[in-house]
This record gives structure tokens, sequence and C-alpha cells, in this order.
């Protein structure tokens, strides 16, 4: 009898699109792998009930959830609707302890309503929220990797992270961290599987590491 496939659902980050995983290969004879993307938020709508709306695109039993940056926690907060076979998140944060002080502060000032998600429509500023660092030499490179979300998205997702609630980490979560992400610094991050010289996009210039050891991560 045939092992059944492990079905793997990809979830990007925030205004990224599936291509962020364009180089990302997995065993055909052992995984199926599946590409979420972002939609549209509903006015007023919480992270808890968006994540319920992404759940209604996993059609696959016991699926393993891969979540990179924002699209890490969305997967998290999915995890509650279904019974994953593991989650797996990369730059990204388990819990709101991990989050950097310059987001706790927004959470208690509402600094972040300030931010000119206005101007999402500037690519290189949306490369700056999508990958957490200037990306001038390489933008053109980059715009590969990007939608272009309204001004709606870009408050509703910036505010969803900074005022994410999750106390502990999940069971049994595995987390790959870069250790040098400007976004989430490595230094507030707890339990992970730390990789040099990584930085927030390395599921895009590092696919090599993931793609020699995602099949044990998701496999153990």
């Amino acid at each position: 009898m045939n092992t059944p496939k492990i079905s793997v659902y990809f979830m990007p980050g925030m205004a990224a699109s599936p291509l962020i995983f364009e180089h990302i290969r997995l065993p055909e004879d052992r995984f199926e792998m599946h590409f979420l993307e972002w939609v549209p938020a509903h006015k007023n709508e919480t992270l808890k009930e968006y994540a319920g709306r992404m759940c209604e695109k996993i059609d696959r039993p016991a699926p393993v959830l891969v979540g990179v940056s924002f699209g890490g926690i969305l997967v998290q907060e999915m995890a509650a609707y279904i019974r994953p076979a593991k989650v797996i998140i990369i730059s990204s944060v388990k819990c709101k302890k991990e989050l950097p002080a310059k987001m706790l502060f927004a959470r208690y000032t509402g600094m972040h309503k300030l931010l000119p998600t206005g101007l999402v429509n500037n690519v290189e500023l949306l490369a700056k929220y999508a990958f957490g660092e200037a990306v001038v030499k390489r933008l053109e490179l980059y715009k590969r990797y990007l939608t272009v979300p309204d001004r709606e998205y870009m408050d509703w997702a910036i505010n969803a992270v900074v005022r994410w609630d999750q106390e502990e980490a999940i069971p049994g979560i595995v987390h790959i961290h870069g250790e040098k992400d400007p976004v989430f610094p490595i230094a507030r991050i707890k339990n992970c599987i730390r990789i040099k010289q990584g930085t927030h996009i390395m599921i895009i210039n590092r696919y090599k590491w993931f793609n020699e050891h995602l099949p044990s991560l998701i496999e153990s």
C-alpha cells in the first residue's frame, strides 16, 4: 500500500506573494505542496476571524502549515481551527513576548496608526514592509515577490501584528529564524533553529538550506 503524501501549505508574509517559495522543492514522492495567498480582510475583522476564513482553503486532512513572517503568525491562528500535523514558522514570532520593543511600544501608544500605509503603491516602501530592509539595489528583483495591496489591507495587517495577543508558543511548533533578521531581532526569540547570517528574506536567498532540511523537519 502506498503511503499517503504529506500535504504542506505555505503562507507568505505581509504584502508578499507565494512566489517567495518558488525555489522551495520537496520530494514529490512524499509531499504535496500547496500555496496560500492573502485575501482582502473584511471591515473590522479580527485576525482570528480571518484565520478561520483562510482555513476554508485547506482541503487535506492533517496538513503541515508553513508560514513566513506575518504568515507565520497567521498559520498559528489557523491551527486553532484545524488539526495540523505540524506548524513551522520562518522569520516570525511564536508569542507577543517575541515582538520587537518598537512594536510593543506601538501596541500601547497607537503609533503604528501613523505609518504612511497610503503610500503602499510605492514599491520601495512596500519592499521595506515586506522584507524589512532597504532593497534599492535589488528592487527590480524583489518586485516579483510583492503583491500591491490597498491601504485597508496594510492598515489591517500592521494592526494585527502589533496587537497580536498570543501569550505562549503553541506546543510542538518549529521555529526557524535568521540571526540577522531586522524585523524580528533574534535577541527576543526563544527556542528556535538559528540560521547564521540569515535575514528576514532567507526563504528567498537561503532556499538551499530549506530544501535540505525542511523534509526532515516536517517528518520528525
